[in-house]
């Protein structure tokens, strides 16, 4: 029934290309910005295309409000896309247009040759927010709490290379050395995502074990403390989060201006893509960073007058899949014996089966998919790093693809079958085979994608419950409480876009191995032989290798089908004219990612 619920947007799009223009905020002026404090010793000077002036702001949609404010304990888009670049910063960037890694707080760094050692420079003079200075000792704290055991955040496993952590210590103010157990192709990547947080006011809160609390939604903006060239100005929450500039950020032009040249970076909390589609049609917003491909083509066609531009960024980086609850009881809090499983045992039995998950993924008609829910602007996927990934990304592994009859064999294969006519069959002790599936009602193509899933599974006699709900709720049931039987959701790409991103993924022990999370030791061979291919993988730069180890993580992950593979959408995203230096990519975050860059123009027009 969803295939045809998106001509809304469609229709009220075309009511506004015949009649509006689309002018924008009338903040988005620029205005004499008096730099209120010296510059910093060791400046970061920026290469931007076009040198801007300060003022005005700029304004994005978001389906989702933040979870926290806390870099370190974000575990969602919604809160990292405030948070990770914007909030925060670290001691190495990536450019995603460049797709390369270069110095942020870090000036400089050196690796021995060995690769054990690394000594990093930082920058004299940089600040947060409040003017405390950025030093070594804000380093050594953030990768303390970033390491911690108890927290056991979403990077802990990246900063164990050879099962042994990260170990820091700080000649001086300015400089750390990092010291790890062998090469680690890893080392730089990590570090630039390691978000440097305020010593001076974050260690009372984790040496008393709150940490985790810290910086949450309700703590005032004025007592959040931020290393990143913006800071929180305002939190209306379910309406908008805004961001004004850090006055102490080390980052200039070419011509010495301090950036960001942007008064407020603002997020619109809209309750879902159709909304946010509105408010960029009357002007409220200025820029879509996920647009349903159903209006592509009125986008094409409405530019000129609408005066922006609909940029086409290639297949998305970002996947989209669903998966089974395989997850046991490991402390015994949910009520349960350790080592029961949270789901029913019988269908329990059904997931963890092979032969199941196969015949589901052979059941989807993923052209279907692409065709009816993506308007024909998708790519089918098999693998964390999709088609638009230009290292990585190809060749591509094999799937499960589309084959009903194949399906159906399995099926038969495991003795099940319909025998009383009802159109469900049962398993081999008469249960009727018949699953629920959760994603976030918000994110209408996961919808939308979840009743084709619905309506093929049928086709072979698998019933499905589809349960669309809030993103918070479908949280606390992937995370905390584990009351799913299965899932639709997907992954942000990590960035830089690299399978060593992808380490808490496919590790056992890792907290984004959604199906069975945080092993404390491999459950299953293929488990097992994958964790051993993660090690090997990050543990060499030599890139042959690197491929070779990747390849086969990739096609034990599709062989045993822990996730359902679903299309990749191709993005294209409209933003305004009126801002210079605009350089959407398909890394998220796809457009915000240089906004400290981004300028209003006088003449409000694209250069």
């Amino acid at each position: 029934m969803w295939r045809g619920r998106y001509f809304l947007g469609l229709s009220l799009l075309a009511v506004w290309l015949m009649g509006t223009a689309g002018c924008g905020g009338k903040a988005n002026t620029a205005s004499a910005y008096v730099d209120p404090h010296p510059l910093p010793i060791d400046t970061l000077t920026v290469d931007v295309p076009e040198i801007g002036t300060h003022g005005g702001r700029f304004v994005l949609a978001q389906t989702q409000p933040p979870r926290t404010f806390n870099s370190i304990m974000a575990n969602e888009s919604s809160s990292y896309d405030v948070t990770d670049g914007r909030l925060y910063t670290t001691l190495v960037d990536f450019n995603n247009a460049a797709q390369t890694l270069t110095p942020q707080l870090a000036k400089s760094w050196e690796i021995s040759p060995d690769g054990r050692v690394s000594t990093w420079h930082l920058r004299r003079g940089a600040a947060f927010t409040d003017g405390h200075p950025i030093t070594s000792e804000d380093v050594l704290f953030s990768f303390e709490v970033y390491m911690d055991d108890s927290l056991h955040v979403a990077l802990y496993d990246f900063l164990r290379p050879y099962g042994r952590k990260f170990e820091l210590s700080a000649p001086d103010s300015y400089t750390v050395v990092i010291k790890i157990a062998g090469p680690y192709a890893m080392l730089v990547p990590i570090v630039a995502s390691v978000y440097v947080h305020p010593k001076h006011m974050l260690e009372r809160a984790y040496r008393s074990g709150t940490f985790a609390s810290a910086y949450n939604v309700g703590t005032p903006p004025e007592s959040i403390v931020t290393s990143g060239p913006w800071k929180l100005k305002e939190y209306v929450p379910n309406e908008k989060t805004v961001l004004t500039r850090n006055p102490y950020w080390c980052g200039v032009d070419a011509r010495g201006q301090r950036l960001p040249y942007l008064d407020e970076l603002v997020y619109l909390i809209v309750p879902n893509q159709d909304t946010a589609a509105l408010k960029f049609d009357a002007g409220e917003v200025d820029a879509l960073d996920d647009v349903k491909p159903e209006n592509y083509e009125t986008y094409e066609k409405g530019h000129q007058k609408g005066n922006f531009t609909f940029y086409d960024l290639g297949p998305a980086l970002n996947t989209n899949f669903f998966f089974f609850n395989l997850n046991r009881v490991r402390d015994g809090k949910a009520g349960k014996r350790i080592g029961s499983t949270y789901v029913d045992p019988v269908k329990y039995a059904w997931f963890s089966n092979r032969d199941f998950r196969r015949a589901v993924s052979k059941a989807i008609d993923r052209d279907a998919i692409i065709k009816s829910v993506y308007h024909g602007y998708a790519v089918k996927n098999w693998s964390t790093t999709t088609p638009g990934n230009k290292i990585w990304g190809s060749p591509q592994p094999d799937g499960y693809d589309y084959d009903p009859e194949g399906a159906k064999r399995l099926i038969a294969g495991l003795g099940w079958k319909d025998t009383n006519g009802d159109g469900v069959i049962e398993d081999t002790r008469g249960n009727p085979v018949r699953f629920s599936m959760k994603t976030n009602s918000s994110n209408l193509m996961r919808v939308a994608s979840m009743n084709f899933i619905k309506d093929d599974l049928a086709k072979i006699g698998v019933q499905v419950d589809a349960s669309p709900l809030d993103f918070n709720s479908l949280i606390t049931s992937l995370r905390t409480d584990f009351q799913y039987e299965s899932v639709l959701l997907g992954f942000q790409s990590g960035t830089p876009p690299d399978p060593g991103m992808s380490q808490n993924v496919y590790r056992s022990s890792g907290m984004t191995h959604y199906w069975n999370v945080r092993q404390p030791k491999p459950e299953t061979p293929a488990e097992a032989r994958i964790d051993a291919l993660v090690e090997a993988n990050v543990n060499t730069i030599d890139m042959t290798e690197r491929k070779r180890t990747f390849g086969e993580i990739q096609r034990l992950v599709n062989e045993e089908c822990y996730f359902i593979w679903l299309p990749a959408m191709v993005y294209k995203v409209p933003v305004r004219n009126r801002f210079g230096n605009v350089h959407p990519t398909v890394i998220p975050h796809r457009v915000i990612w240089n906004i400290d860059k981004v300028f209003v123009k006088l003449n409000g027009t694209r250069a």
